[in-house]
Order: C-alpha cells, then sequence, then structure tokens
C-alpha cells in the first residue's frame, strides 16, 4: 500500500536507504538534498520503505501543487525491483494534488495517462573507452576549439572557490534567467557546500593566462556518473573555447574512475547538439505535468 507520509513524519535512515540502494538512485533525492532546495516536500512510501517518490511542493494561497526545484535534475520513483508497477505512485500522486510539473527520472517507465508525460532529453557520453578514443568521438569543431584553448593558455583549477563560480554564473547564465532568485543562489552555495564536504561533489575553474576567470563549473559525482550540475563561461569573453575546454577537462578527469559523463540534459536544439559535438547520445526522460484544478482555481493559480 502506498501512503503519503509528510516530511516531518519521515523515517529518514530507511528512506535514504531506500535511495541508495534504489536501481534509479539519484544524489538529487537524498533527504539532505531535499531539505535544502524544496520550499517543502513530502513522499510517497510504498508499505516499509520498499519504494519512495519524493514531492517537492509548494502552496499558492490555499491550492497546494508539486513543482520541480531548482539544481535538481531528476527525480521519480526510487526502488530497487525492476518488476515494480509504477503506476499506482502516479495515481496517488493524482489525489494528493491536483495541479503537478515536474521532471521523473530516465528509469521511470510508466504506462499512464499519456497527456500528462512528456518526453525530454538530456546527453550523456560513455567514458568506458580511453581518452583519446573519446576525443576522436568530438566533432571537428570541438577538437579545434580544445586546440585553440590549448595555445591560449588556458589553465584548468580544481576545488576553487564557490563564491567566484556562483558569482560568474550569476553575472552571465543568471541575467538572462530572471526566474533564478537570490534563495536560488543561497541554496545553490549550501548545496555545493554540503556536495563538497560529503565528497560527491567537485568544482572546476578555467582562467586565461592573465588569470581572469573564463569558465567555471560543478560536478556531482555519484554511483558511476559525473554530472554537470551547472556550469556558466564569461559571456564576454567567449571566443577563447573556454566552455568547451571546461567540459573537455572534466571529461579527462572523470574518465578514469566514472562510466558515464551526464551534460545535465536540455531539449533546446541549441544546446542539445553542442552536447552531441562531443560524442554524445541522446537520452530520454519523462516530465509529468497535468492540471485538474477546477475554472476558478486555475485563475488563483496563474
Amino acid at each position: 500500500m502506498i501512503h503519503y507520509v509528510k516530511r516531518e513524519d519521515l523515517e529518514v535512515l530507511k528512506y535514504d536507504a531506500c535511495i541508495e540502494n534504489a536501481l534509479q538512485s539519484r544524489v538529487y533525492a537524498f533527504s539532505w538534498y531535499l531539505d535544502i532546495v524544496a520550499d517543502n516536500w513530502d513522499v510517497l512510501v510504498l508499505n516499509n520503505y520498499e519504494a519512495v517518490m519524493p514531492v517537492p511542493w509548494k502552496q499558492k494561497y490555499f491550492i497546494k501543487y508539486a513543482y520541480q526545484p531548482l539544481w535538481i535534475l531528476e527525480l521519480g520513483i526510487f526502488d530497487s525491483k525492476n518488476s515494480l508497477n509504477l503506476t499506482p505512485f502516479l495515481d496517488k500522486l493524482c489525489k494528493e494534488f491536483k495541479f503537478a510539473e515536474f521532471r521523473l527520472n530516465s528509469q521511470n517507465n510508466f504506462n499512464f495517462k499519456k497527456e500528462y508525460l512528456a518526453d525530454r532529453q538530456f546527453q550523456t557520453l560513455s567514458l568506458d573507452k580511453d581518452y583519446e578514443f573519446i576525443l576522436d568521438g568530438y566533432r571537428k569543431d570541438r577538437k579545434k576549439e580544445v586546440r585553440k584553448a590549448t595555445n591560449l593558455n588556458l589553465t584548468e583549477k580544481w576545488n576553487d572557490n564557490s563564491e567566484k563560480l556562483i558569482t560568474l554564473f550569476k553575472n552571465n547564465v543568471g541575467k538572462r534567467t530572471p526566474n533564478i532568485l537570490e534563495k536560488d543562489y543561497r541554496n545553490l552555495k549550501k548545496i555545493i557546500a554540503i556536495c563538497l564536504q560529503r565528497k560527491v561533489g567537485e568544482i572546476l575553474s578555467i582562467y586565461d593566462e592573465n588569470n581572469n576567470l573564463v569558465a567555471s563549473g560543478f560536478f556531482l559525482k555519484y554511483q558511476g556518473s559525473a554530472t554537470i550540475l551547472m556550469s556558466s563561461t564569461d559571456f564576454k569573453n567567449r571566443k577563447n573555447g573556454a566552455n568547451t575546454f571546461l567540459i573537455n577537462s572534466a571529461i579527462l578527469q572523470y574518465q578514469k574512475n566514472f562510466n558515464i559523463f551526464n551534460f545535465g540534459g536540455s531539449s533546446m536544439q541549441s544546446v542539445a547538439e553542442y552536447f552531441l559535438s562531443f560524442g554524445a547520445n541522446t537520452q530520454i526522460y519523462q516530465q509529468m505535468k497535468y492540471n485538474n484544478l477546477s475554472f476558478l482555481l486555475r485563475l488563483f493559480k496563474r
């Protein structure tokens, strides 16, 4: 039986153990991660934590709705059995929330209401070959940018200061993404700090020959996968191949000990094409979105 469990009533040790042992395990789903990034979150729990579905939620006026927090790429249902029927979780979710919009994970396969689910893309690169083989799979323009960046004496710095990364992101990507609020940047700083502490994250920065920060990113490292959680370049200084150099340096680093490099995902064609130019492949996850509010309540939700 699936129970709706409030965060304050959650048996955290059992919940985190379920996430860690799940076939779909993701670092974003641990209680310590969700406690930082989600305004509120509760959990749909099967029996005695045999499977779980964390559900971040907000409330506007008196309407409670499920949503996708920033700094989380995938959530969904987590279990240790391939044979689990996932549909009852979504049935329960629809009963608890009249409105929802959030991402599931790429290992969740649903036979559910198709109008509620939309396919979205992300890109991954297999790291099971040596670096030279992976580099040979880059598109010509990516190889050219790697050479250009090297010739311009760009250098990498691991374990750089998180404030520098966040400031770079805020002054560049952030200016084009006004929906990212100050509290989101505070959450990001906390996430970076705890991931570094738990050794599931790393910062990589790229500097030019004048010691100017030209690119930086934060990478999650978990269960054989290295994932770009967020990154930015200096938009005023983009002709030096810094972003390509950043990603290539990370691939070179993680190829030694990881199986998959996850670019963080994008269904935007231009961004997806850029990631694919590193020899990556397209993967699919599903986004769940529905609105079962009455007409009048939909006006309040706007």
